[in-house]
């Protein structure tokens, strides 16, 4: 494998795989930079329907959000954890000290 291929991990759930390159090797939706935590951290969280995701981001299916959302509901731990490490507070506790 060249340095330029991807490796894509396919998960149990259609439409979500993880990419070593892509987002740290995260749950991401397939063909997108989208972070099954993105789906649910910005958007259902905050209360938005499964429609209201599909009008933000028009590119995307029904299909694919759901998956996501299953995804998410389905493997919270892992996602909390990388909304965790994604989060502004984990930045300043332990990226901050390295912007001066």
């Amino acid at each position: 494998m060249s340095a330029n291929e991807k490796m894509i991990h396919q998960t149990a759930y259609p439409h979500i795989v993880k990419a070593e390159s892509v987002c740290g090797g995260e749950a991401i939706i397939e063909g997108t930079r989208i972070a099954v935590w993105h789906v649910f951290d910005y958007y259902y969280k905050a209360g938005m329907s499964a429609e209201e995701i599909l009008a933000e981001w028009d590119y995307l299916t029904p299909a694919q959000v759901f998956s996501a959302l299953a995804y998410y509901h389905d493997n919270r731990d892992e996602i909390d954890e990388v909304r965790q490490r994604n989060s502004y507070e984990y930045w300043q506790e332990h990226h901050s000290h390295a912007v001066a």
